[in-house]
């Protein structure tokens, strides 16, 4: 089966990470995938020799949307015209292009599979999770004519269904992680950084993210100089909370990591991951770190609450997170044995229900189902 993907490669985001595995894991299956994404073909990066990418024009990209040019359409009808692929899987990049996509593989008779994946706060509490739920209102209108569409959570379906998008033609498929890879192992992370306890927050430095939160939560704790907090990632208020939460704070900003095997080992050292933010879809970073058998705190936002939840990890309230923090973290730095067991608890649940393996089997089983799906559409309107 040839699958025509569009999707990201930068810059980097969750929608990336998704993609590359996504796709990898299908070529390793045997798979025919193109990569149609947005780039200047001059600085598109490298590509496997057996998956052939497309370059589609744009105006700007970020890691929340991209604007594409007005040339971008006709670049994606020729390009999929001569390709003559089975299906087309978008990674949803909120670009004009989404909404497009319907009406273009109607023409061209193609089954249409999107990945939908702004985050979400579920209580619709605050200005960021009334913003991202005006996504979904916009969105779902659009949706009702995809041939399927894969969210993350049960959560996200209801919602999606409630603004008017046709429950048989929205799938759960969790993100998933590839367990060999991301898994407990022997780490020097801690010795380099002279830490006995090491908590890490991975992700975009962003107000969605609520960094200042853990940072205010951490200072308050008064952690003391054997436990250090690192920061793996970078994003738009890098440069205003560094100059306050330095290493005399014991925290330690480490930027965005590159190197996958890196932030394995950032990971396995760890002994308590943290994610505090206000808004999400899942996860991918929180997986990663369940993976690693990392004892997991993270809010109740999008539907990282239902990947920890009954045990597997410490769930806050989106709201008073650093007051919670101060209140949690010293129990964390003193109690190694109840670390230990949620991290245990966590490896087993991404082994239960997050595994990329499990994640592809689904995938394949919807691309099936929605290709049968079409042609029976077709072969109804044909007789």
């Amino acid at each position: 089966m040839h699958i025509a993907w569009l999707g990201k490669k930068s810059p980097f985001c969750g929608n990336v990470t998704y993609g590359r595995e996504i796709t990898n894991a299908l070529l390793e299956r045997d798979y025919q995938v193109s990569f149609l994404h947005f780039a200047q073909e001059e600085t598109t990066p490298e590509q496997r020799p057996d998956c052939p990418e497309v370059a589609l024009p744009f105006l700007y990209k970020s890691q929340v949307y991209t604007i594409p040019t007005l040339r971008s359409s006709r670049v994606f009808v020729r390009s999929l015209q001569k390709l003559k692929p089975d299906l087309v899987h978008a990674s949803l990049t909120l670009s004009t292009l989404d909404f497009r996509l319907p009406e273009i593989c109607e023409e061209l008779n193609l089954p249409l599979v999107a990945t939908f994946h702004p985050p979400f706060d579920s209580k619709l509490r605050n200005l960021k999770s009334s913003t991202q739920f005006l996504t979904y209102q916009l969105y779902a209108p659009f949706l009702a004519n995809y041939d399927s569409t894969i969210v993350f959570s049960q959560l996200q379906r209801d919602l999606l269904v409630r603004l008017g998008v046709p429950r048989d033609r929205v799938a759960v498929i969790p993100n998933g992680v590839d367990v060999q890879k991301y898994s407990p192992g022997f780490s020097s992370f801690k010795s380099e950084i002279g830490a006995e306890r090491l908590f890490v927050y991975q992700g975009r430095i962003a107000p969605e993210k609520n960094i200042e939160a853990l940072l205010r939560g951490w200072v308050a704790s008064e952690m003391g100089d054997r436990c250090k907090l690192a920061i793996v990632g970078d994003g738009p208020l890098t440069s205003s909370l560094m100059p306050f939460y330095g290493e005399d704070r014991g925290i330690i900003w480490l930027g965005f990591e590159a190197d996958e095997n890196r932030r394995i080992d950032i990971l396995r050292a760890a002994d308590v991951f943290i994610l505090p933010s206000l808004v999400e879809g899942l996860s991918l970073s929180l997986l990663e770190a369940m993976a690693c058998g990392v004892a997991c705190v993270a809010t109740d936002a999008g539907a990282d609450a239902e990947a920890i939840e009954d045990g597997a990890g410490i769930v806050l309230d989106t709201q008073g997170v650093a007051t919670q923090l101060k209140t949690l973290l010293p129990v964390l730095r003193d109690q190694p044995e109840f670390t230990a067991i949620l991290g245990r608890k966590a490896r087993q649940r991404a082994l239960e229900r997050y595994t990329l393996s499990r994640n592809i089997s689904r995938v394949e089983a919807l691309y099936a189902e929605t290709i049968q799906a079409r042609d029976r559409r077709f072969t109804a309107l044909s007789s």
